[in-house]
């Protein structure tokens, strides 16, 4: 049939008046559509993300940072900041690279706070309706202490990070001493298996216990500052600073531990050098390490044992240590900042955390159970033995902490090189401590 001209132009014109009439009665305007699409699409956001003097290796942030952000928000990218070798967070800042998340312990707080960095992240869990409930009672506690009011959050929790005792099984089988125990022991008793590694074999000197791998690590065993958190004065002569003076001083004395100048012995000596029987450290301290070495084809024999501690304080292992994220004041991306770590805070996200070897900082057990399950060389590692001493709260900061730790070294050296009495040790302590924090204070109210 063949269709006139005139009633093809009025069937046209009649199909355009329904389609308009359609449009009218449904507000579906098509061309208002791909406007109000244009409008939705999120701008493209990157993130800089500087990690401050903690461990966070290039596969961590990837499969913890990197990767989740990307499939939870496709128009954030987080870059990570790589500064040259020397170059610290004041440096950083100085040279104009800002960070928008930084990755740092959670006594950074206060360096944070005099670089004008530091930023309340109170209003930001307020507007995106983040439940703080979620995080650990005592990593949580442990945060807003370091709060002028005790409760604010000037960062959030990355993960838990408690610590256990690494063992060298060949150092073991070596000198036909039985491994440690999977039940909890004392410092005394660790002492004893230690004592028994403790010994010099064809030329090489082994080192059976390391109990602090540096003084701020045994004392936190009992949670113990060094200053109180509301007069700054030092807090050193006491009972408790005096166990711990007295432990150290009998693993000093525990024949080849010193050796020359040397009276510590830190990772390298468990890792590298593999003279180091027992060394208690941080979960993300040597777990990854010891996974990259096992990828290189130079893995350890090792397991894991619960960390000792003092009689009264068994159960626990010593102060968490955690690893926090914070928002810089200078980012101009405050909120995206924010979307990216509360993501990581997330069920998902923490899972991913707890399967690749890092505890998760949210109170979920089901999470913590799958610690290590993705890390090939935690299989067959003893992994319930990382519940049997948790970490506790940390004790009330005071500013000037970080600022007179370098005399408690100088009290532990004088006890390991010196020769020097626990009573005098900490009576000078408690002295140098003072005269520091009245320098201080001088030199603020200048």
């Amino acid at each position: 049939m063949r269709i006139s001209k005139p009633s093809l132009i009025t069937s046209i014109f009649l199909s355009f008046l329904m389609i308009a009439a359609c449009s009218q009665g449904t507000g579906t305007n098509p061309l208002e559509n791909v406007e109000q699409g244009k409008a939705d699409d999120p701008e493209p956001v990157t993130l800089k993300f500087y990690v401050n003097g903690i461990n966070l290796s290039d596969t961590e942030f990837r499969l913890m940072v990197e990767e989740p952000t990307k499939k939870k928000y496709p128009h954030i990218t987080v870059e990570r900041i790589v500064p040259p070798q020397g170059t610290g967070l004041p440096e950083l800042i100085a040279s104009g690279e800002i960070p928008d998340i930084i990755y740092a312990s959670v006594g950074t707080y206060y360096q944070l706070r005099d670089l004008n960095l530091d930023y309340l992240l109170d209003d930001l869990i307020a507007k995106h309706k983040f439940d703080v409930n979620r995080i650990k009672p005592h990593i949580l506690a442990s945060i807003t202490d370091y709060s002028e009011d005790g409760t604010s959050l000037h960062a959030l929790p990355f993960n838990d990070n408690d610590t256990i005792l690494y063992y060298n099984k060949d150092i073991f089988d070596k000198f036909g001493v039985p491994y440690p125990p999977d039940e909890q022991m004392t410092w005394e008793e660790g002492l004893e298996l230690g004592r028994q590694l403790t010994r010099n074999d064809n030329g090489v000197q082994y080192i059976g216990l390391e109990v602090a791998s540096g003084p701020a690590h045994l004392q936190s065993s009992l949670a113990l500052g060094a200053l109180d958190p509301d007069t700054g004065q030092a807090v050193v002569n006491t009972p408790e600073w005096k166990e711990v003076f007295e432990f150290q001083k009998k693993v000093f004395e525990v024949p080849g531990t010193v050796q020359g100048e040397t009276y510590l012995y830190n990772k390298d000596a468990f890792i590298t050098d593999r003279i180091l029987a027992m060394r208690p450290s941080y979960i993300a301290n040597m777990v990854g390490t010891l996974e990259e070495l096992r990828q290189a084809g130079d893995p350890i024999n090792w397991d894991i044992a619960p960390v000792p501690n003092f009689p009264d304080a068994l159960g626990t292992s010593k102060e968490v240590n955690i690893h926090s994220l914070y928002i810089s004041s200078q980012s101009k991306h405050k909120d995206e900042a924010f979307q990216v770590i509360a993501n990581i805070l997330s069920d998902e996200v923490q899972t991913i955390l707890s399967r690749n070897g890092r505890l998760p900082s949210i109170a979920n057990d089901e999470i913590d159970r799958q610690f290590g399950a993705d890390v090939p060389d935690l299989q067959g590692k003893k992994i319930d033995n990382l519940f049997k001493a948790r970490g506790v709260q940390l004790h009330k900061p005071h500013e000037y902490e970080s600022k007179v730790a370098k005399f408690v070294t100088e009290a532990y050296q004088s006890l390991a090189l010196d020769g020097v009495d626990i009573n005098t040790a900490l009576r000078t302590l408690e002295e140098n401590i003072n005269a520091e924090v009245a320098r201080l204070k001088a030199t603020s109210n200048n």
